[in-house]
């Protein structure tokens, strides 16, 4: 009888996640049909299928700078941070001192601040201190709001570390430093790689922030949101379909690599 509850309870769940990936993908079936066609504007039923557009889009020299754009700023983000995210999330979830919860407040605050109030405020400052609008800048503004993601992601896993793993190797006479890098580091790093694909999709994905800051340099959420207000093509769904399909795999890709992390945990346990 639970048996054959269980096998029930595992269809249901598998049911219902992809139900709801079914609901969360279907527009991108939607973006792909529209980047089908092969006349100017989007019209159910197609009469005319063709992939002129794909062809015509990538071959766009301007599509070429948006991405590399995006491109830079995502990377450029993601690199900073992780590197402080782990410091902040070491900080908070890790060790007790005195104002831990007043920092951690403090650090998760800009979560809570709307994007488009952020992004003004972070342009007013930059104009206030002589700073010329660019993709620096928006690296910079993008950082304010994903940096405390990024630590709260990272956090999850560090509330479930060990710390007699850190002390265990501090009595077989390690340094601080082989400590970190042979002990805290493979067991956190499932989260950091977590941490690092938010960071990375939150960059490539944000408009608001990029609006106010990137000045003359323009990512690729701001191209498509100024096409879909004049001068509409259906390069628009074809840039739509690739960064949504890209940002499926990046996540199933990120899925796995925690996946192989952990399981090298596990069998790295077992065989200690």
């Amino acid at each position: 009888m639970e048996g054959s509850r269980d096998r029930m309870m595992r269809a249901l769940v598998w049911a219902w996640t992809i139900a709801v990936i079914v609901f969360m993908y279907l527009p991108a079936l939607s973006l792909f049909l529209a980047s089908s066609t092969a006349s100017r504007y989007f019209i159910f039923p197609i009469n005319r299928w063709g992939f002129d557009w794909w062809q015509r889009t990538f071959a766009s020299l301007e599509v070429h700078q948006l991405f590399r754009t995006s491109l830079l700023i995502a990377l450029c983000v993601t690199a900073i941070a992780v590197v402080i995210a782990l410091s902040g999330a070491l900080a908070f979830a890790r060790y007790e001192w005195k104002g831990r919860s007043v920092y951690q407040k403090i650090v998760l605050l800009p979560i809570f601040f709307p994007q488009t109030v952020l992004g003004l405020a972070l342009l007013l400052w930059f104009n206030a201190l002589g700073f010329t609008m660019s993709w620096q800048t928006a690296v910079f503004a993008h950082l304010v709001w994903i940096i405390p993601v990024c630590t709260l992601v990272i956090s999850i896993q560090v509330y479930s570390f060990d710390p007699a793993l850190e002390e265990a190797a501090f009595d077989l006479g390690a340094s601080r430093f082989q400590v970190f890098r042979e002990v805290t580091l493979p067991v956190l790093l499932p989260g950091i790689v977590s941490g690092a694909l938010f960071a990375f999709l939150l960059s490539w994905g944000n408009f608001p922030l990029s609006l106010y800051t990137t000045g003359a340099d323009t990512t690729l959420p701001e191209y498509l949101y100024a096409k879909m207000i004049a001068g509409y093509t259906p390069g628009v769904p074809v840039l739509g379909t690739v960064s949504t399909m890209a940002a499926a795999l990046l996540m199933l890709l990120g899925y796995l690599v925690v996946l192989v992390l952990r399981r090298r945990r596990v069998d790295g346990a077992a065989g200690a």
